[in-house]
């Protein structure tokens, strides 16, 4: 097989690989998350959404050689998402391992939001997706923690919304 081939594979694999921690990736099951993170709590979640019924909880684990804390969401058996929270002063560490796993990011940038009567916040914002999966890293100047958030179907928009 040709080098070029090879390597047009190999970036394809990695293209099409499901946005995962630790193996656990978007689409699988409560199983595979116990098996992966077996401290992790499991319950129902404590509010009504249509974006999950349950969440698994994991507060010591390592995503990307930093220490983290972990949320698991998932309706029907089915991981929705998973929400990373980790020091922010890794962030870079962080970004760099999700672009050697994904690629380059579909979006990179800081934004300046207004705030009336203070100072504009900053957000760094890198977004990557993939059909109908997304994973994103946000981090505020100033903040103790940073937040990678892998998802799909709207989930982020639906998982607080009350009707």
């Amino acid at each position: 097989m040709s080098r070029v081939l090879a390597a047009a594979l190999l970036a394809l694999s990695a293209s099409a690989q499901a946005f995962d921690a630790n193996g656990v990736a978007l689409g699988a099951h409560e199983a595979d998350v116990r098996r992966a993170y077996p401290d992790a709590h499991c319950k129902e979640l404590e509010w009504k959404s249509d974006a999950a019924d349950r969440r698994c909880d994991e507060s010591r684990t390592r995503f990307a050689g930093v220490s983290a804390r972990i949320t698991f969401f998932l309706k029907r058996d089915v991981v929705q998402a998973f929400d990373l929270r980790f020091d922010a002063g890794e962030l870079e560490r962080v970004v760099d391992f999700v672009k050697s796993r994904y690629g380059a990011p579909a979006s990179e940038r800081r934004e300046l939001i207004p705030q009336r009567d203070r100072a504009p916040r900053i957000v760094y914002r890198v977004r990557w997706t993939k059909g109908r999966d997304s994973l994103e890293i946000t981090s505020r100047p100033g903040q103790r923690r940073a937040q990678l958030l892998a998802s799909r179907d709207g989930f982020a928009a639906q998982i607080y919304r009350i009707d």
